[in-house]
């Protein structure tokens, strides 16, 4: 059973609507015993991190994912739940993440080139770095294969995280990986089939 976390913010059943198309048993929870239980764990989130940060840790939540991942379970950070991710995020003012994944999350309007609209939304081909395996979580795709954004803050001082990054006027931070902790700033449950394999692929994890 995968546990997707509610702690106040995301597009939750979405998520778990496509998660059900692949046949993945899923909870919708923010309860500490439902969480421990579950095999595997995904964040998601939308807006703020800041906000988003002071929510998850209202209940230990940020606590929780951190034991639950030192113990081996698998995790899945979504869009703002990636940044949440990363050690510290720029968006009005610093703020703490869950310190999983090392570097930082800054405005998007600092790497590209001015004129192009922020935030970022759209189909966006994946590039997979050229000196690393391809990591589990894109078994089931290929490089250049597209999916689908919408963010104006990316992860930032993260290069040897990083398993796929997008061009926006520069290569921005697509998706992060460590050990079986994954984050993508991409929306799989708005990616058509391509999302629906990366999906499947953090199911067999």
């Amino acid at each position: 059973m995968i546990a997707i976390i509610d702690y106040g913010v995301g597009n939750l059943f979405s998520l778990q609507s496509s998660l059900a198309a692949i046949g993945a048993e899923t909870v919708v929870t923010g309860d500490p015993a439902v969480i421990r239980t579950a095999e595997k764990l995904i964040l998601p989130g939308v807006g703020a991190f800041g906000d988003a940060a002071a929510l998850l840790r209202q209940n230990d939540l940020d606590k929780l994912v951190c034991q639950e991942v030192a113990g081996g379970k698998p995790l899945l950070g979504i869009c703002l739940g990636m940044q949440l991710l990363f050690d510290y995020g720029l968006e009005y003012g610093r703020h703490k993440g869950l310190g999983l994944i090392h570097g930082s999350v800054q405005p998007i309007a600092d790497y590209i080139p001015a004129g192009l609209k922020i935030p970022h939304i759209g189909w966006n081909a994946l590039r997979f770095p050229v000196r690393k395996p391809v990591s589990p979580l894109f078994k089931h795709i290929k490089e250049g294969d597209c999916v689908y954004f919408v963010h104006s803050f990316c992860g930032t001082e993260c290069e040897e995280s990083v398993i796929a990054s997008a061009e926006y006027g520069a290569m921005l931070t697509a998706a992060v990986g460590t050990g079986q902790i994954y984050g993508v700033q991409f929306h799989p449950e708005k990616s058509g089939a391509t999302g629906l394999r990366i999906l499947q692929a953090f199911c067999e994890l």
